[in-house]
């Protein structure tokens, strides 16, 4: 007896989509110079906090052995708490007759190839197209880590100059994030022989100079308008860090009894988000796509801009 779609549903196109998923991020992973990292580690409840000690540097001082001893100005030995955020996530309802898969007589194996294909790219564009977000609106807010080139473009010189912001360690920046059209915007400018490191769906990673480049049209790296405004990320080691990609997937599926038979096939999902250097505002759980995007609920947890997510370069669309 054949499989029924319910069937082919949970105990081939799931796991097959897991599957999938998976061998994506380790390849992005990889790719993305782990400036954006997709990691299968989950956690309980809405938060995961982290503590750890503010940078002490600014306890070291000159000592002049030809003056009296006396009490100079203590340092407190400070902890702070870093904040990951659990984002919930849903796919469906999606409406189809099984009898039209039965009809066409596609192989089982074709349609869960097909299906688990669109699924996983699904749920990869989704973990990808938020922490970018999050990244945008932390990194806008915070004028350390901002360097403005309007009423300009963003330009290769723009990029340096975000960089820089970095000072002496600039070099920790091993990747940028742009959109397809500021890509090309700077293939015009006498860039040339990018080679390809990533594929999948609307996501693209190119190697440019030595630094790796994230090309996809997330919404959050434009902003429409007269003029739009362009957003061109800098990023270091960790900036953005999705715990339990995809690991969490429930199925549901619901038989209606029409004329003909309609399933109703629906999945939830969740997933961490944490950003270098920034905790998240813990009066928000489970947050919508707004409050992801809102600068104001990323908070600098770090003494130096330096040992945070990177830099962001904003610039006139053209």
């Amino acid at each position: 007896m054949a499989l029924s779609t319910l069937q082919v549903f949970n105990d081939l196109i799931i796991p097959a989509t897991a599957e999938r998923l998976a061998q994506r991020i380790e390849v992005f992973n990889t790719a993305s110079n782990g400036a954006l990292s997709l990691s299968a580690t989950d956690f309980a409840g809405d938060f995961m906090q982290e503590r750890f000690f503010k940078d002490l540097s600014g306890a070291i001082r000159r000592v002049d052995m030809k003056v009296p001893n006396a009490d100079v100005p203590k340092t407190d030995l400070t902890q702070v708490k870093h904040t990951t955020v659990k984002v919930a996530g849903a796919f469906g309802p999606v409406v189809y007759e099984p009898i039209a898969l039965e009809w066409t007589k596609n192989p089982t194996g074709e349609q869960v190839v097909r299906y688990a294909g669109h699924l996983a790219d699904g749920l990869l564009y989704d973990m990808v197209n938020t922490a970018i977000a999050a990244l945008v609106a932390a990194l806008n807010n915070n004028p350390a880590a901002r360097f403005n080139a309007a009423p300009n473009a963003i330009t290769l010189s723009a990029q340096n100059s975000s960089h820089a912001l970095f000072g002496d360690r600039s070099s920790a920046i091993i990747a940028s994030v742009m959109t397809g059209r500021t890509y090309h915007l700077l293939v015009g400018q006498n860039l040339a022989n990018v080679p390809n490191l990533f594929t999948a769906s609307n996501v693209r990673v190119v190697d440019i100079l030595g630094k790796v480049v994230v090309i996809t049209d997330a919404p959050a790296l434009y902003t429409a308008g007269t003029p739009g405004t362009d957003y061109v990320l800098g990023l270091t080691e960790g900036a953005a860090v999705v715990n339990n990609a995809g690991s969490n997937i429930v199925t549901n599926i619901e038989t209606s009894n029409k004329n003909r038979i309609e399933h109703s096939l629906q999945f939830d999902y969740n997933f961490g988000l944490g950003l270098k250097g920034y905790s998240w505002n813990e009066a928000l759980s489970s947050p919508t796509d707004a409050q992801l995007r809102t600068g104001t609920n990323w908070t600098q947890v770090t003494t130096s801009v330096k040992d945070t997510a990177g830099v962001v370069a904003v610039g006139v669309a053209n």
